[in-house]
């Protein structure tokens, strides 16, 4: 009963949302929603990749039940395909270039909506087969499949971030784009992995390990790197005194871009701060907060392509809710696990 209830709730969240009429709203908010969702199985991929190519150390150093976490948002990778499709096709009414003549012949062929959507397919369909090459346990590290995956992974998070994330608003023209969605993402993996995995028994003797430093430095590693970017693209943008660039930034500010970007700094900072006395209770608490940043950072990426600002509304949250319970409810049917079931007491 449960998957039927997930569904039509997520049906019922997602119908209260286009009830607002303005639909290209909802469509930029489901588009939002969707990346959170993706990001997970696409974010923890290239961790588990790097795990992989040094199996032998991440097992000794306890990561065993942080992998386990990580293959199993990994797993979520065929219902987040599943749902970026009808996604996809909605939010073409989003790009400008759509409503507009090619500029060269290249374009004439790039910028068309078929082929629009044939390469985002082929993006899902190139992480879905990644993602469930790797979300089996290894035993023996390789470069043979390692190096080749991660290449991959380089390939169609840049391309998917100029198609589908760039494009909404062309006035940043940012090469370091791809890059940054990618790292955001690992992020956003790496602090529900935290969040979902058990606690490693503590090691005793002499070279026992600080508790929860080994979950916290690659977390602190990929927020570090995270809010380097973010910084170096703004610097760019700064320098280069370019109006349009300047106007991309001018509509993510407002009040509410500027405390997420003051709370991004407060968390990166603390982060570091917190490798000086690491715990378990610290790291799991910088993990929540970068979960609950990373993924509003992928509204602060879409949404202000048709606001004025960065500004959550209404529809953000029940499309968020929907997307949610979507792929609560296709979960076990494409993850080859079943739902659980409950068993009646006997009397």
């Amino acid at each position: 009963m449960r998957m039927p209830l997930l569904a039509i709730l997520g049906a019922g969240a997602l119908a209260l949302a286009l009830s607002t009429g303005n639909l290209k709203g909802v469509a930029a908010s489901c588009l939002a929603a969707w990346l959170v969702l993706l990001a997970l199985p696409v974010g923890a991929l290239p961790v588990t990749v790097v795990a992989e190519r040094f199996g032998k150390k991440v097992r000794e150093r306890g990561g065993v039940e942080m992998l386990a976490a990580l293959r199993r948002l990994m797993t979520l990778m065929p219902a987040a395909a599943l749902i970026g499709l009808p996604v996809l096709a909605a939010s073409l009414l989003l790009y400008p270039w759509m409503h507009e003549p090619p500029r060269t012949a290249l374009a004439s062929y790039w910028f068309t909506r078929p082929f629009f959507l044939v390469r985002c397919v082929a993006y899902l369909a190139a992480w879905t087969w990644l993602c469930w090459r790797f979300a089996r346990p290894f035993d023996a590290p390789g470069e043979g499949r390692t190096v080749p995956a991660v290449a991959l992974h380089a390939v169609v998070g840049t391309l998917f971030a100029l198609d589908v994330v760039a494009a909404l608003d062309p006035r940043l023209d940012s090469a370091l784009l791809g890059l940054l969605l990618m790292t955001a993402w690992s992020g956003l993996a790496f602090a529900a992995a935290v969040m979902l995995a058990w606690e490693e028994p503590e090691p005793i003797g002499r070279g026992r390990a600080v508790p929860g430093r080994g979950r916290l430095i690659p977390l602190v590693v990929l927020l570090g790197l995270w809010a380097y970017m973010h910084f170096l693209q703004a610097l760019i943008v700064w320098s280069a005194n370019l109006p349009e660039e300047v106007a991309w930034y001018s509509a993510r500010g407002g009040w509410m871009g500027r405390s997420l970007a003051v709370a991004s700094g407060v968390v990166a900072s603390l982060a570091g701060l917190a490798t000086l006395r690491p715990g378990r209770v610290i790291t799991r608490a910088l993990a929540a907060a970068a979960l609950i940043v990373h993924a509003l950072e992928m509204f602060w990426l879409v949404t202000p392509a048709l606001r004025d600002r960065f500004v959550l509304r209404l529809s953000d949250g029940l499309a968020a809710l929907a997307v949610a319970c979507l792929a609560a409810a296709l979960y076990p049917l494409l993850s080859g696990r079943p739902a659980p079931v409950r068993r009646r007491k006997s009397r």
